[in-house]
């Protein structure tokens, strides 16, 4: 009797095995992974916000709208409850695309009228937090490629044959990925420019 439940154990195993299970298993544990990290590196821009808005007040508390976008846009990402199982969710997963793709928006537009401040783009504090925005981005830009590949992997594995009949059997959805209209413009990271000199001799009209 024991002899049978260990062949039957073992045989169980070359079956899961030659299913795919294993595969699926490892597939699934890089998806997740990496959107770790994606969520790591969004953090990390959220946390820079803050300071960034506060630099840019002190210089240019006349743009209340571009400040005011920049901060709305940060809250509407941090209701976000961005869990592992949100990749599962199709309508969460676009609703957090779209809160990401709003506040890499708003910032640029932040940027851009700095460009117009040239005590601004001189000030060694706002000089910093340009240089570790765009480091961010950048490191946004790596995270989600990493996750864009580990995701298409996951997803052709669990709709191939055999492996598909194991990823029906244990219950195993297709995993949400960042769609691929406008990626490239929503991926480019904020042009940071350090020339603090100004564009015309006299500030702009207020």
């Amino acid at each position: 009797m024991r002899t049978l439940k260990i062949w039957l154990i073992t045989a169980l195993a070359l079956a899961a095995s030659g299913c795919g299970y294993n595969r699926i298993q490892q597939q699934d544990e890089a998806v997740k992974a990496a959107w770790s990290e994606v969520l790591n590196q969004y953090q990390r821009r959220a946390d820079l916000v803050p300071n960034l808005v506060n630099t840019v007040k002190g210089f240019a508390a006349q743009e209340q709208k571009v400040l005011l976008g920049v901060t709305e846009a940060r809250a509407r990402v941090g209701s976000i409850q961005a869990t592992p199982e949100l990749v599962n969710d199709p309508q969460a997963f676009q609703k957090f695309q779209a809160a990401q793709g709003e506040l890499t928006q708003a910032l640029k537009s932040l940027l851009a009228v700095t460009e117009n401040y040239p005590q601004l783009k001189s000030d060694a504090n706002f000089r910093d937090l340009q240089s570790q925005l765009e480091g961010t981005e950048n490191r946004i830009t790596v995270a989600r490629n990493r996750y864009i590949q580990a995701v298409q992997d996951y997803n052709v594995l669990i709709r191939s044959f055999p492996s598909n009949l194991t990823a029906m059997m244990f219950k195993y959805p297709l995993k949400q990925n960042f769609t691929v209209q406008n990626e490239a413009e929503v991926s480019r990271p904020p042009t940071v420019s350090f020339d603090s000199a100004p564009a015309s001799p006299s500030a702009p009209a207020h």
